[in-house]
């Protein structure tokens, strides 16, 4: 299910939701519930450009046509795929951490279906993400992350949450993050291809190195020694 029963917001009961939800994000980045209800009720705008890219796009017109979803019944075939393509990496990143693609909260707060299915492909492309970019699923991964997406869709969820996450670092990490991480990810998010525009799924068989390079994808490097 895309959205969950729609919640009709005044503009107060809006403001206020988005302040208990990063109140409550901040204080628990693992609140996926939280981190989306903030996400929605502050990207709205964000989210509608979204849409307007999506619709000049050929591949992302045929996603807001077909609306796939990424759920355990539409994308199990990627385990059966060729170790070297997208698909299998997928399933390894998933597998190897025990993630399931059934576990993202319904979206709530948006006024149309097709600003809802956005907001949820946004919520389920994140996965497809983490395997193209190499990231862990650490604070610091989840936080560099956050950075590709702000660059990609200017949510103001996605810099809260950088804020957030940077804010319980430790002093190494701090450090590691602002070094290396975060000149990565600024440099990642602006080099790549518009990644709301693609229809991950039809990609799945393809080889994963061939399918980086011709999205300007670039990998997480390894820190310097």
């Amino acid at each position: 299910m895309v959205g969950g029963a729609h919640i009709q917001l005044k503009r107060w009961q809006q403001a206020a939701v988005a302040l208990g939800s990063a109140v409550g994000a901040l204080l628990d980045p693992r609140r996926a519930d939280l981190i989306a209800a903030l996400g929605e009720t502050t990207g709205k705008p964000a989210f509608e450009r979204v849409l307007e890219r999506m619709q000049k796009s050929a591949e992302g017109r045929a996603v807001l046509l077909e609306r796939p979803r990424v759920l355990s019944s539409e994308v199990g075939h990627a385990w059966d795929l060729p170790s070297n393509t997208f698909g299998a990496a997928y399933a390894n990143f998933m597998g190897s951490r025990n993630f399931s693609p059934d576990d993202r909260p319904p979206v709530r707060f948006m006024d149309t279906d097709e600003l809802k299915y956005v907001a949820m492909r946004a919520r389920e492309v994140h996965d497809f993400w983490h395997t193209l970019f190499g990231l862990p699923t650490n604070l610091i991964g989840e936080s560099a992350l956050k950075v590709i997406e702000f660059e990609q869709m200017y949510l103001p969820m996605c810099m809260l949450s950088v804020l957030g996450g940077t804010a319980r670092f430790n002093d190494r990490q701090r450090k590691l993050f602002f070094q290396h991480y975060f000149p990565w990810a600024i440099r990642a998010g602006m080099q790549c291809t518009d990644l709301m525009c693609i229809y991950y799924e039809r990609h799945f068989h393809e080889d994963l190195d061939e399918m980086r390079a011709k999205w300007g994808i670039i990998p997480l490097p390894p820190p310097q020694s």
